[in-house]
C-alpha cells in the first residue's frame, strides 16, 4: 500500500507540470477558439530570455520582473501584427498562423540567444522528503503549490474583475460581446500576455527540471491528452487533466511496465486521452457542441 501511494502521490504532483503548460492553451481557446500552437514556443522563448538575463548579472526578481514585460510585449505583438489582420478569418487559418509563429518564435529565440543547453537554478532542490514512508519529491511539492496559487489567480481574474467578465463574455458569445461595446482586439492583447506569464511560469519550472533547450518547446505534446481529458475551455479542467494524466502514467509504468518490458511513460497519456475521444470527446468539464437543426 505504502508503494501505492507513494506512486500516485508522485505523479499527482508530476500532473501539475503538465497542467501548467495546458492552461496557457485554454486560456487562448477560451477567448479565441484557437488551439495555439506556439504556447510551447513562447514557454521557451521566456525561460531563455530569463536564464539569459541572468546570466548576464542581472538579480533574480529583475531578471524575473523584465521577462515578464518582454512576454507581455510580445503579446502586444503577436496581437497587432498576426492575429488581427486575421480576424474573422476561419479557426483553420488562425491555427496555422499560431503554428507559423511558433517557428518564428523559436528562430528568433535562437537567434538572439543561441541554441545551447542553459542550467536554470531557481534554488528549489530535487530532494526526497519523506512523509511517514512515503517518499516525495520537493521540487514537485514546490510546482504543485505553484499551480495551485496560479489557478487561484487566474479564478480571481475571471470571476472578480470587470476584465474577467468581458474575458468570459468573449469565451461564451464573441458576436454579443462586440455588440455590447467589448474591445476584441484588447481582450485579446490581455488574453495572450496572461498566456505569455503562465508561460514564463511553466518555462522556469520545466527550464529548472530538463534545462533550458530547444526541446522544451516540445512539451506542448504532453499538454495534448491533459487538455482533451480535461477539456479544452476549462482551467480547472486542465489542472485534473494534468493529475490523471501523471497518476496514470505512474501507475501504468510501475504496474504494467514490468508485463510488457517498460517504456510506457512516453505513449500511455495519449492512449488514455483517445479512450477519452471515444467516450467523451469534449473532455470531463469541455463544453459540448449543440447543434440546431
Amino acid at each position: 500500500m505504502d508503494f501505492f501511494l507513494e506512486t500516485l502521490l508522485g505523479g499527482l504532483l508530476a500532473g501539475t507540470m503538465y497542467s501548467l503548460v495546458a492552461i496557457g492553451f485554454v486560456l487562448i481557446y477560451k477567448a479565441s477558439g484557437v488551439f495555439n500552437f506556439a504556447q510551447g514556443s513562447m514557454l521557451l522563448f521566456a525561460a531563455l530570455t530569463f536564464v539569459s538575463l541572468h546570466e548576464q548579472g542581472v538579480p533574480f526578481a529583475v531578471a524575473l520582473l523584465l521577462t515578464l514585460l518582454v512576454m507581455v510585449l510580445a503579446a502586444i505583438l503577436i496581437e497587432r501584427l498576426v492575429l488581427r489582420p486575421l480576424l474573422g478569418r476561419s479557426q483553420i487559418t488562425l491555427f496555422m498562423a499560431t503554428l507559423g509563429l511558433s517557428f518564428v518564435i523559436e528562430g528568433l529565440a535562437q537567434g538572439l540567444m543561441g541554441a545551447q543547453v542553459r542550467a536554470l537554478d531557481l534554488g528549489i532542490e530535487d530532494v526526497p522528503l519523506f512523509l511517514g514512508p512515503i517518499m516525495l519529491s520537493q521540487f514537485d511539492l514546490v510546482a504543485a503549490a505553484v499551480a495551485a496559487a496560479l489557478v487561484l489567480a487566474l479564478a480571481l481574474l475571471f470571476n472578480r474583475t470587470r476584465i474577467g467578465i468581458a474575458l468570459r463574455a468573449v469565451a461564451d458569445d464573441t458576436h454579443a460581446a462586440l455588440s455590447l461595446g467589448i474591445n476584441l482586439n484588447r481582450i485579446w492583447q490581455i488574453v495572450w500576455a496572461v498566456a505569455g506569464m503562465v508561460g514564463l511560469v511553466a518555462g522556469l519550472l520545466w527550464g529548472a527540471r530538463q534545462g533550458v533547450q530547444f526541446s522544451l518547446s516540445l512539451v506542448v505534446l504532453k499538454a495534448l491528452p491533459v487538455l482533451i481529458i480535461g477539456g479544452f475551455t476549462s482551467i480547472g479542467g486542465a489542472i485534473v487533466g494534468g493529475l490523471i494524466v501523471g497518476a496514470a502514467e505512474n501507475l501504468a509504468e510501475a504496474y504494467l511496465g514490468p508485463l510488457v518490458g517498460g517504456g510506457i511513460t512516453p505513449w500511455f497519456a495519449y492512449f488514455l486521452a483517445l479512450v477519452f475521444l471515444y467516450i467523451r470527446p469534449a473532455g470531463l468539464f469541455g463544453d459540448r457542441a449543440i447543434e440546431r437543426v
